[in-house]
């Protein structure tokens, strides 16, 4: 069989990487007299390579995270307060694994949003399916869904996330049918998907935050604190510094 041949039978069998790249496996294989096992090893690493960055290049585009941050340029040493030690066995992502809530609490600008985001763009490097928005872009959505009756497929969706981030719970009041449809969200993800929040209140305040109802408030958290790592920040801005 040529070379042409079997590119044309490897594209048959969906290895276009294969098949495109074939005659170089077989110039090499050939200048360094490689068995036929230690080619075709050779030629399905490849493929699966370039499979693995092709996925990890769609997980990141469906994360929808617009900053890449990396922990290992998080300054621990600017809060006031931080489990700097809890925050980096996050980064082992057994969390993911055991379906367990992320929720990091402080005042706005000591690096939740940071730590969050990295946590995104790790485990979309190590191929989890996640999803990076904020709380009000989230229920914007949600309300959209219901007024063109997307809701259940919008739901869905976000229930297929293995870790859904919701970046900066809190920071606005959210209006009674925006308190009901997030809590659908995370309800529907509970023991069944990861869930990581920031937020600049304590969870004392959370009726405050949905529309006064101490119920829903309670059930939101209850939903949320069970099987959680709760991260405590204290410390001024980075921002005004």
């Amino acid at each position: 069989m040529n070379p042409q041949q079997l590119a044309a039978s490897l594209k048959k069998v969906n290895l276009a990487w294969s098949s495109q790249h074939i005659k170089e496996h077989l110039s090499l294989a050939e200048s360094q007299n490689f068995s036929f096992a230690k080619f075709l090893q050779n030629l399905l690493d490849d493929e699966i390579a370039h499979r693995k960055e092709k996925r990890i290049a769609e997980r990141l585009r469906q994360s929808k995270l617009r900053v890449k941050k990396s922990i290992e340029n998080f300054d621990f040493s600017f809060p006031e307060k931080i489990n700097g030690k809890l925050v980096k066995s996050l980064f082992d992502l057994s969390f993911i694994n055991d379906k367990k809530n992320v929720i990091l609490i402080g005042p706005p600008g000591v690096g939740k949003t940071h730590i969050a985001s990295a946590l995104c763009y790790y485990g979309c490097l190590n191929d989890y399916k996640c999803r990076f928005i904020t709380a009000m872009n989230l229920i914007n959505e949600l309300n959209a869904s219901v007024s063109d009756n997307s809701f259940l497929s919008l739901m869905r969706r976000y229930a297929s996330f293995e870790m859904l981030i919701i970046d900066e719970l809190g920071y606005l009041p959210v209006d009674k049918q925006g308190a009901d449809l997030l809590f659908q969200i995370i309800s529907n993800r509970y023991e069944t998907g990861s869930v990581v929040v920031t937020t600049n209140r304590p969870f004392a305040d959370w009726g405050r935050v949905f529309n006064n109802d101490a119920t829903l408030a309670g059930a939101l958290i209850d939903r949320l604190a069970y099987h959680r790592i709760i991260i405590e920040i204290e410390g001024k801005s980075y921002r005004v510094n």
